[in-house]
């Protein structure tokens, strides 16, 4: 029997129910199956979240079912980690923000700008069955057991199901995770390049105590480095949470233990997650993994996508796992809708979904790689920073390097704004300054004439996903580096066009951030457009100079900042 569908996506997760969720909400005529060879629910592990995992959900119409689940509320995370063991905290908002209000609550205020710390068991169930009830045909149980491939060609032709039957579609989307079901089957490659190769290994516990309670339902996951390795504690709910042990697997093979006397002698020596699990029981069934990172060659063909860890995977030192997972799961799903509606040139939609998700995978590798770096676990800092720079095709001294870096070397996360994995340029130099034990200044420091240099720059467009629409925005590129026209660099070079002056281009900033924002996040709105006004000094966007007879900028970062400051916990 076969049977055909417009899009067929294999594995359920969120990858998966996020795909199919916003297909059928942007074109509810698609006929969309999802595959998933287990049954729902089901335990996964990656739990911790970052906010613009929310704004996704909410995107999709869940957001309010995930928080009628009663998850915890991630308002950051407190870290051991560097050359000082004294912890510290990254918060998504200040802590006297961060108002008490009954739950479920709307998505609106500060629940904008916080995230959740999810029961994947619970989690996955939801956003799948929330794909059913959008119009997704689910089929649990039920595994591929091959793939058609098209003689020479690149096409997929057809699944064979574990039930006998065997299927078709028009679009082919891997959601299978790492196992990367279609990815093998067309023989993608995949590099890893990085040198971490890291084992993870966890558990669950019952009645853990919280590091923190902060208002309603708020909490920090808590992130303590060891000697071989780091713990991760993540509180899933009142009663559960999630405590595992990330180690080199170089390690892990060289103690020649059981992966049980491993785990718990590693809780044992932390004395800060001790404590919390004084009064707690464990629920005694060890997990582990492969914790490698990796990038497929390719996420796209003719009609076949990756999506999720099928196209790649980051070290989870920085909870960016689901974010990419969401926010690559989106654009997919647009990706499909604008191919199936005939409204951009068929190479450009797919290469734009292609270089978005190998940029965005690389990018948080070697993030993860930088943090690894400052905690010992390569040879040299600012030697390190090198490759990243390398990676992005700039041949840097280690010094330069270094400076490229705290100037917002790699934070493009998001089109238009200068953030990776929820660290603006402002809190990514506080912990630049927490790793290095040394100030990290500001370009534009000094300066208070910034003048446009758009001089030899080409223009290429860029995709943005808005509204179940891609649209078009002009970007300039000149070297290795891109300008986009749009969000604060956008303003930014409007700005420019009309002055040059730092007050005047300060007061223009003000007067469009008042009528866009509550005063206080008018107030961040401000600091991140001048995080973006650092990297297009930095990058040779806006050449600055000084005019002795006005006031010059003056920004410095202090240690102890209001995101990112000694853990007063």
């Amino acid at each position: 029997m076969n049977q055909h569908y417009d899009v067929v996506i294999i594995g359920g997760g969120p990858a998966g129910s996020t795909t199919a969720t916003l297909l059928k909400k942007y074109s509810p005529q698609l006929r969309v199956l999802i595959l998933e060879k287990e049954k729902f629910p089901r335990p996964h592990v990656g739990e911790s979240q970052l906010p613009q995992v929310s704004e996704v959900l909410a995107e999709m119409g869940c957001w309010d079912k995930v928080e009628a689940a009663n998850f915890p509320i991630k308002v950051g995370s407190t870290y051991r980690w560097g050359q000082d063991s004294q912890p510290w905290d990254f918060n998504f908002l200040k802590d006297e923000e961060f108002r008490e209000e009954a739950r479920p609550a709307r998505y609106e205020g500060q629940r904008k700008q916080t995230a959740f710390q999810v029961d994947r068991e619970i989690y996955d169930e939801i956003l799948l069955r929330h794909a059913e009830e959008m119009g997704c045909e689910v089929r649990e149980q039920t595994a591929v057991t091959k793939v058609d491939l098209e003689p020479v060609s690149d096409r997929i032709s057809g699944l064979h199901l574990s039930s006998g039957e065997t299927i078709t579609a028009r679009y082919y989307v891997d959601a299978s995770g790492h196992v990367g079901i279609l990815r093998k089957a067309l023989g993608v490659e995949t590099n890893c390049p990085t040198q971490l190769q890291n084992i993870a290994i966890w558990d669950y516990w019952t009645n853990a105590e919280w590091a923190v309670e902060i208002g309603v339902g708020g909490t920090r996951v808590q992130v303590m480095s060891l000697p071989h390795g780091w713990i991760w504690f993540i509180p899933l709910g009142p009663e559960r949470t999630s405590i595992g042990f990330i180690c080199p697997a170089e390690h892990y093979k060289n103690l020649k233990k059981s992966a049980t006397e491993i785990y718990h002698e590693a809780i044992a020596s932390e004395p800060r997650i001790s404590k919390l699990i004084t009064n707690a029981s464990c629920r005694g069934e060890i997990e582990t993994t492969k914790d490698w990172s990796f990038i497929s060659e390719r996420t796209v063909g003719d009609n076949w996508f990756l999506v999720g860890e099928a196209a790649g995977f980051a070290d989870p030192i920085l909870a960016a796992g689901m974010t990419l997972t969401h926010v690559g799961a989106r654009e997919l799903a647009y990706t499909i809708v604008a191919l199936d509606q005939n409204r951009h040139e068929s190479n450009w939609l797919k290469n734009q979904y292609d270089q978005n998700q190998r940029r965005r995978i690389q990018q948080h590798i070697r993030f993860a790689d930088y943090w690894y770096a400052a905690n010992g676990q390569f040879t040299d800092l600012k030697e390190h920073s090198r490759t990243i720079a390398q990676d992005a095709g700039l041949e840097l001294n280690p010094d330069e390097a270094f400076r490229w870096l705290a100037q917002g070397g790699f934070t493009n996360d998001i089109v238009g704004q200068a953030v990776i994995a929820g660290f603006d340029l402002g809190s990514m130099k506080q912990v630049m300054q927490r790793f290095s034990q040394q100030q990290i200044p500001w370009e534009v420091s000094g300066f208070n004439i910034f003048e446009l240099n758009l001089a030899t720059a080409t223009k290429e467009y860029l995709a943005t996903y808005a509204n179940g629409e891609i649209n078009k925005i002009e970007s300039y590129l000149r070297d290795k580096y891109r300008l986009p026209v749009t969000g604060f660099y956008g303003l930014l070079i409007e700005i420019l066009g009309r002055t040059s002056d730092i007050q005047q281009i300060y007061q223009h900033l003000i007067a469009v951030f008042k009528t866009r924002f509550s005063p206080q996040h008018a107030q961040v709105a401000l600091n991140q457009a001048l995080g973006c006004l650092e990297v297009m000094v930095t990058e040779g966007w806006v050449n600055a100079t000084l005019n002795p007879d006005k006031p010059a900028l003056n920004i410095s970062i202090p240690m102890e900042g209001q995101l990112v400051h000694t853990s007063r916990d």
